[in-house]
């Protein structure tokens, strides 16, 4: 299924009924006075997030959605009905925007959560409202007012814990189906990738993580070059990224892992001061004498000071020590937050 993670909708709430202009007519009762009922309330349009949607691909098709109106009001004091609000189903992680403002309305990041996008008109008001000792026979009355309208912009952000970042080809999605459930489609050419992957990375008994594999990045990828920058957004919720490396005797990594840096610090600062770990991926592919030196290369020519893993996804060596170490760090992490949020 393709990945759609923008979507353009237009939202109108009903409108509220109108309130009721009459008198009570009964036999033997001649002037019975007003009875003109009011009007129900109009609904409202609500987004709500559900887990069970991971796409935006709907609304490709379904782009407007439209609440109910409010009946009007009868006489013998009848109420009309107001109408059921209307609930939109998004994917947990979906952020609305006001199209002309490009205001941020909501974020959607838990399940069930809602947001009113469009707020349903007030009922109107029956004459039997202005009835007064100074005026008996009323004969006005009030109109429901109008539901709100809305154009609006849905972008969904992927709800992950660690993020995957590198050059195309550097096993990301390898890495990715090693340590979760998730298959993305692997092979040996660039740009295998074109959507997100999600996988939920299982540490041990009720420990457990969710990563994103996003495409890989490139030199110019912050002037549109590539697919990568396109969903580089979908780090910015992460605690941690992986920056994996390709460590065949072919590549140069010192020039990969700075070409992506330099993209990411284009595309947004604070996604490239975030934590980030170095992963040497494909050592299965140098022999078992260099290996250790490569590496050595590596990291001295990067100038690296912060954490490093030795791996190769595709003979699954190295990747548990990655994936407790990932979980220790996002448990601690959280932990933090936790403790801020009480303070």
């Amino acid at each position: 299924m393709k990945f759609i993670d923008e979507a353009t909708i237009e939202v109108r709430a009903g409108d509220g009924g109108n309130g009721a202009v009459s008198f009570r007519r009964e036999k033997y009762i001649p002037f019975g006075g007003p009875d003109g009922g009011d009007g129900g309330d109009g609904g409202s349009v609500c987004l709500e997030a559900d887990s069970a949607i991971n796409t935006l691909i709907d609304f490709r098709h379904a782009r407007k959605f439209i609440a109910g109106r409010g009946e009007n009001g009868k006489g013998k004091n009848c109420t009309g009905k107001s109408a059921d609000d209307l609930i939109v189903k998004v994917p947990v992680g979906t952020l609305v925007h006001e199209e002309d403002t490009d205001e941020l309305i909501g974020d959607l990041i838990r399940d069930g959560q809602r947001l009113i996008v469009a707020r349903g008109g007030f009922h109107g008001l029956g004459n039997a409202r202005f009835k007064s000792s100074t005026n008996r026979t009323p004969r006005q009355s009030k109109p429901g007012t109008p539901g709100e309208r809305r154009h609006l912009r849905l972008e969904m952000k992927l709800l992950a814990d660690v993020g995957l970042l590198g050059m195309p080809n550097a096993g990301k999605s390898t890495l990715i189906s090693a340590v979760s459930s998730a298959r993305p489609k692997v092979a040996d050419y660039p740009f295998t990738t074109l959507y997100p992957n999600l996988g939920v990375v299982r540490a041990s008994a009720h420990r457990s993580f969710v990563m994103a594999d996003v495409p890989g990045l490139i030199a110019g990828a912050a002037q549109g070059a590539g697919l990568g920058i396109q969903f580089l957004k979908h780090l910015s919720r992460t605690h941690l990224l992986l920056h994996l490396v390709d460590m065949g005797p072919l590549g140069d990594p010192v020039a990969d892992v700075g070409a992506v840096v330099d993209e990411l610090a284009a595309f947004d600062e604070g996604l490239a001061e975030r934590e980030r770990w170095l992963v040497l991926n494909k050592t299965d592919l140098l022999p078992e004498g260099e290996r250790a030196q490569r590496c050595r290369e590596v990291i001295a020519g990067l100038g690296w000071t912060g954490r490093v893993f030795e791996i190769s996804a595709l003979a699954h060596r190295g990747t548990d020590a990655l994936v407790q170490a990932a979980m220790d760090f996002i448990e601690q992490r959280k932990e933090m937050v936790d403790s801020a949020e009480d303070g």
